[in-house]
């Protein structure tokens, strides 16, 4: 089973232009997701899909694969299935969304394990219990709650679930962790989906696989990263990345 990772990434976030090149710890900031990501033992192959030409050049100067797309996507999903389109022998394609710096290769090994043995799999996601109340309520963290079998029932930026009859520390609360595999057949049918309402209000794409009745299951992983979605983001992981052992390998 064929299986690659593909980081989408792009200039114009609405939150952080151009935070794709924005150097942590010196380095671009998509430089150290692609090196990471790449010691996966479970992947064959590792890519970044840009419609940037400086994302490009930035990529391609520390050694990436890359692959142009078009500049009309707004999920990173529709990018990444237009990536994959180039790459036709693979089974698996993992989207490792191009704002998480402090990816383990492990979250990659432990995302992809599930499709080994249950053919039904078409979409994984990776979820980890939240921590503090603070990331409860930012808007930023995308929350979810599951079922009894760990299928996601539904993800908000909104805090959910609510906290009505109890406090934080008493709720299970959890995000979503933006490793997702993908059986290939399951990215072109999320291409070939009609964009739903909740996925454009929460601008979430695993929504529109929720509302068009398919299962995301949401598998635990011990690591807690941080995405970048703001400057202050930016600060917050440079610090957390200082003692990363990582670093030293690449």
């Amino acid at each position: 089973m064929k299986t690659i990772a593909v980081i989408p990434a792009r200039m114009g976030s609405s939150r952080f232009p151009g935070k794709p090149i924005a150097k942590i710890l010196g380095r671009p900031m998509i430089e150290h997701i692609y090196k990471r990501v790449a010691m996966s033992k479970a992947l064959d192959a590792t890519y970044i899909a840009t419609c940037d030409e400086e994302i490009r050049e930035v990529a391609e100067g520390f050694g990436a694969k890359v692959i142009m797309t078009a500049d009309t996507h707004e999920r990173a999903s529709d990018r990444v299935a237009e990536a994959a389109a180039h790459i036709a022998d693979a089974d698996l394609i993992v989207m490792v969304q191009g704002d998480e710096p402090m990816t383990h290769p492990n979250m990659i090994d432990t995302a992809v394990a599930p499709f080994r043995h249950d053919a039904s799999l078409g979409c994984v996601n990776l979820v980890r219990k939240i921590d503090h109340e603070a990331d409860y309520l930012d808007f930023n963290t995308i929350k979810v709650v599951m079922d009894q079998n760990n299928n996601a029932l539904y993800m908000s930026r909104r805090p959910i679930p609510s906290l009505a009859k109890t406090g934080f520390a008493d709720t299970a609360a959890y995000k979503q962790v933006c490793i997702i595999p993908f059986r290939r057949e399951t990215l072109f049918q999320y291409t070939r989906l009609t964009p739903t309402p909740l996925e454009q209000l929460e601008s979430i794409d695993m929504l529109r696989l929720l509302e068009h009745g398919m299962s995301v299951r949401m598998v635990p992983t011990e690591f807690n990263t941080q995405a970048v979605d703001t400057t202050a983001d930016l600060l917050r992981v440079e610090k957390l990345m200082q003692s990363d052992p990582l670093l030293a390998h690449y």
